[in-house]
């Protein structure tokens, strides 16, 4: 199972509830910024149907158009892949929802990731943020790291970030999927760390999950 199967399996309730939340919808525009594996650009995709569109939007061309296709087909949907740093996002038109899952934990600065979301979308859009406490994760009850990770606990600030960048905090929570001996849980903690926990029990990061609003 790939990393895409792995994450939309162990945390597809986040991002299930989140996309509800907002209320995406048929006709919908959406960015997807770091969009990676494809996952959430997907689940965009089979919600806007063939009037909405979705801009897939990453750093490294050679995911991009395989997530671009993946997406399309799922949905129907117009899906535009774009190569940009999540600091340098720029549409050629205003949308109504900015999402991001797993990037402000490796950018060298989370706050002008920010605030080109917040200015992609409309008057009264959404800003959604999905990112770990990556120290919360447990393995046998002892803390998870993850070096390659710049900021791998900003989840636990999100709040405050969306709020000092002038938009609406709307709701915020957070979930950790657990598990003990072989499973999606085990599998997604291995892809991780490249370490099989075996039989231990796991505690994966929590997601904080941040959906915000651009002020009408």
């Amino acid at each position: 199972m790939g990393e895409l199967g792995l994450r939309n399996d162990v945390y597809r309730r986040p991002l299930a509830t989140a996309l509800a939340r907002v209320g995406v919808s048929a006709g919908w525009r959406c960015v997807d910024v770091g969009a990676g594996a494809g996952d959430v650009s997907v689940a965009l995709a089979e919600l806007v149907g063939e009037e909405g569109r979705i801009y897939a939007v990453d750093s490294d061309p050679r995911a991009r158009d395989a997530v671009a296709a993946a997406a399309a087909a799922a949905g129907r949907a117009q899906v535009v892949a774009l190569t940009q740093a999540g600091e340098d996002l720029v549409l050629p038109e205003a949308v109504d929802l900015a999402f991001c899952r797993f990037v402000l934990m490796h950018v060298v600065a989370p706050e002008p990731v920010v605030d080109r979301m917040a200015s992609a979308i409309r008057s009264g859009g959404f800003v959604v943020l999905q990112e770990p406490i990556t120290s919360a994760g447990r393995i046998d009850g002892r803390p998870l790291s993850m070096p390659g990770a710049r900021r791998p606990d900003v989840g636990a600030v999100l709040p405050g970030l969306v709020r000092d960048r002038g938009l609406e905090l709307v709701d915020a929570w957070a979930e950790a999927p657990a598990g003990a001996g072989p499973g999606p849980v085990a599998d997604y903690l291995a892809s991780l760390t490249e370490v099989d926990p075996g039989d231990d029990p796991v505690v994966l990061p929590p997601l904080v999950t941040v959906v915000a609003r651009r002020p009408s």
